[in-house]
Parts: structure tokens; sequence; C-alpha cells
């Protein structure tokens, strides 16, 4: 988690530096879809700051009040990311709408070309460092950030482009239209990140790749066991829940079972990490004939 906490931070300072060349770029040149840029990256400085906050707040322990700790508190922080895009998108349209009304003349300053260009560097080389390790950390924080920046990074690409046709042939509304494709990449990054979050917070399950693991270690370490059925996860940030029942033989000691259940979750806690399990033992008159065969 400190690893997280790090990460969270160097965005905060990544973005606000991001931010600055940017709007340096559009204050030397003028461009809408430059500012529409500088926008995206205000977002960019308000999601960082979001996602610090959440992922301070997951890591601290389970409670009384909150047993199963605080780990989904990283997907409001990813709800409040597809908002505030939602919400830059729908300031960039504006702006396009009242520049189409009054065309302005682009200033082709190198320098604010240049400064932007260098802020799509930067967050190229963060956006990539957010989205591997928010990936190994199972942070969904770090990856919806490293996620929103990689669209920022395109976005960036696309509007240089148009200001370069712009000033190239001329036709200065080609800087407007290259500002409204930014907003709909930012919609459809925005819709991305609202999708995900809501699963999380719906209790998503895991992925099909990481249930058949789970599913193959139960039944090699099941052994003295008769089956394993209603097998059931859950994700909240890097936490995995999962829960089944573990059906034995009814004249088993209570120890043995209880024994069988250890080796399955140190089996289970050494495949996935963060994992937390529940293992409900019942008798073999509550087979099911259709859960997981002990191997």
């Amino acid at each position: 988690m400190e690893r997280s906490l790090r990460l969270a931070a160097g965005s905060v300072v990544v973005s606000i530096v991001v931010l600055a060349l940017k709007y340096v770029a559009y204050r030397l040149t003028g461009s809408i879809a430059l500012y529409s840029d500088a926008l995206e990256s205000l977002v960019n400085v308000s999601t960082a700051i979001a996602a610090l906050i959440a992922l301070k707040v997951s890591a601290r322990p389970a409670d009384a009040a909150h047993p199963y700790g605080y780990a989904k508190a990283e997907y409001f922080s990813a709800v409040i990311v597809g908002v505030l895009i939602v919400v830059a998108a729908l300031s960039i349209f504006r702006e396009v709408y009242f520049a189409w009304e009054e065309p302005h003349v682009l200033d082709p300053s190198i320098n604010g070309l240049g400064a932007n260009a260098l802020a799509s560097v930067i967050n190229a080389a963060w956006c990539w460092v957010l989205i591997r390790e928010g990936g190994r950390l199972r942070s969904p924080a770090l990856v919806a950030d490293g996620k929103h920046l990689f669209t920022d990074v395109i976005s960036s690409a696309a509007v240089l482009a148009g200001i370069a046709i712009a000033i190239g042939t001329g036709y200065q509304k080609a800087d407007l239209v290259l500002a409204a494709l930014v907003a709909v990449n930012i919609l459809w990054s925005g819709y991305g990140v609202l999708k995900e979050s809501i699963g999380g917070l719906m209790d998503q399950a895991v992925p099909a790749e990481t249930l058949g693991r789970i599913r193959a270690r139960i039944a090699e370490e099941a052994t003295g066991a008769i089956e394993a059925h209603d097998v059931r996860t859950r994700q909240a940030g890097r936490m995995t829940f999962v829960d089944f029942h573990l059906v034995v033989p009814g004249e088993m000691p209570v120890s043995e079972a209880h024994a069988i259940c250890d080796r399955i979750e140190d089996a289970l806690e050494a495949e996935v990490a963060d994992i937390l399990v529940n293992i409900h033992v019942e008798p073999e008159a509550k087979a099911k004939q259709a859960g997981i065969p002990v191997l």
C-alpha cells in the first residue's frame, strides 16, 4: 500500500507540472484545442488528488464498523474521475461553440507547441507507470488514473496535428474540430472509467481466468472432502473475497475438517494476493453432485 500511496502522490505532482505546461501552450498560441487539452489536465489534477485520498482511506485496517475493510473507497475515487471527465468534455464543447461563432487567428508559437509536446511526453511516461504498477498492485484508482492519462496523450497528439493543419492550410476552424474530437474522446474515457468503477461497487465477480485458478486450487487441496459447491467471488479494490460450501463425510472429526479448510485457505492465499476465504463445512447429505470434485 505504501507503493500505491507514493504513486498517487507522484500523480499529483506530475499532473500539476503538465497542467502548467499546457496552460502556457494555450496562452502562447490562443488555440481552443490546446485550451481543451489544458482543461483535461485540470481534471487530471483533481482526479489525482481524489485517488490519493481514496488510497489513504482504503489503506485503513478493518474495524468494528467496517469488518471487511475500506478497500471499496478506491471505486468511489474512480466514480469521481468519471464524473469530472464528463464535466471537462462539456466545458470543451461550450468553448468550441462560442469560438465557432467568433473565429480567431492562431499564433504559430514554436515555444507554445513545444511546451505542449513536452507535457505529452511526461504524461505518456507516467501513464505507463500507473497502468503497469496499478495492475500489479490491483489498485482500481491507479489504473483508472493511468487510463485517463493515456487518453490525454492521444488527445494531445491529435491536437498538435490539428494545429499544424490549421496553420499550414489557413483553415482556422480545424483547431475547433480537433477540440470537439478531443471532447468526444474524453467522454468515451469517462464512460469506461464509470463502467469499471460501478462494476466494483456492485460486487462484480473475479475474471474467469482467476476463478478458474481458484476452483483448480480448491480441487487440488481438498483431499479428504467430497466436493465443494456454490463458489462465489467478489472484488473490492485490491481485495478478493471467496466463499463456498465444502462437503465432508458425516463421520469426519471437526479437527480434520478444519485442517482441510486451513490447507485450502493457505493454497488460495498463495495463488491470489490479498484474498479472504470463507468456507462453510457441510455433511455428505448436502452434496449436490454438481460442484467441484476433489482430485
